[in-house]
């Protein structure tokens, strides 16, 4: 999988909306478009350099990383915390370098595990019930 494909995968989620930064994308799930800026909060990305970390050594040609929020349950699933993992190696599903605490994983190119990652994109209900929490608290 290129950023182009995974890009189109990420846009083809209903109701994202996908905003561009420095050759980063961000997923964010805002159906009627009007979230303000404070709360724009991505459920994916694809970052490109090691402008946020360098712990996945992103200044290697062709290398990004897409990143994802999980619920819990489900991060806790993939995610052995004992396990001491290789941030830089590809192709590998991880806890993301800065984020795993808040239960984000990463993918340094995915291929062979673009299946398992195409799964966990489409687990993208937890972006939309936080979403629809969120609307239903500041509409009420």
């Amino acid at each position: 999988m290129d950023i182009d494909q995974i890009r189109d995968a990420l846009a083809a989620h209903a109701g994202t909306r996908l905003l561009e930064a420095n050759g980063d994308v961000f997923a964010v799930y805002d159906p009627y478009g009007d979230l303000p800026p404070q709360r724009q909060l991505p459920w994916a990305t694809i970052v490109t350099s090691d402008t946020y970390d360098t712990a996945s050594r992103l200044d290697r040609p062709g290398v990004f990383r897409l990143n994802l929020g999980l619920p819990r349950a489900r991060f806790q699933e993939l995610i052995d915390p004992a396990h001491e993992y290789d941030m830089t190696a590809l192709d590998v599903l991880l806890p993301h370098p800065v984020y795993a605490g808040q239960h984000w994983v990463c993918v340094l190119n995915p291929r062979q595990t673009w299946p398992v990652v195409r799964g966990l994109l489409d687990e993208a209900a937890f972006a939309v019930r936080k979403y629809d929490n969120a609307r239903r608290r500041t509409h009420s």
